[in-house]
């Protein structure tokens, strides 16, 4: 059920940290892309927690760090045997997350933009929000992996 990456129930962590450009986008994607082809994810999903990964960065970037070039977004993975966590943090003010239009109400539908934390919320099994007691604001995103199918078993 799980690749030979996870078999030895070990929980593995990557973490970095960058400075708020936008031009970072596609490589913080393309690192996702890589993870999840690491333990073993079929591609549509894989696909999906990467677009997650890279709208949740682009909020910190842009909403939470202001573009602010002098701030970093923290972006780290843990893996382990039955989900992969996904931890995005900013060094913005934060904000109230019910505070958020709803991008399916007809006033929205044709915004271009707002649609990103909907997005997240769509591809991924748990997301959750905070802000930082230490100052910033923190999104979770968990994908679970002991009931995907298609998941590689190798020995």
């Amino acid at each position: 059920m799980v690749n030979k990456f996870l078999k030895n129930g070990l929980q593995k962590d990557f973490e970095i940290s960058f400075g708020s450009h936008i031009q970072y986008l596609d490589l913080i994607q393309e690192l996702a892309l890589s993870i999840t082809k690491l333990i073993g994810l079929e591609e549509d999903v894989s696909y999906w927690i990467g677009l997650s990964v890279r709208e949740s960065v682009t909020n910190a970037i842009r909403h939470g760090n202001q573009q602010d070039e002098t701030k970093k977004v923290g972006l780290r993975f843990k893996i382990s045997p039955d989900r992969l966590m996904i931890l995005v943090q900013d060094e913005g003010k934060g904000f109230d997350i019910s505070s958020l239009p709803d991008p399916l109400d007809q006033d929205n539908l044709l915004k271009p933009s707002g649609r990103g934390i909907f997005y997240v919320r769509t591809f991924m099994d748990d997301v959750r929000f905070r802000n930082r007691p230490d100052g910033g604001f923190e999104v979770r995103m968990e994908k679970r992996l002991d009931n995907l199918k298609g998941e590689k078993d190798e020995d």
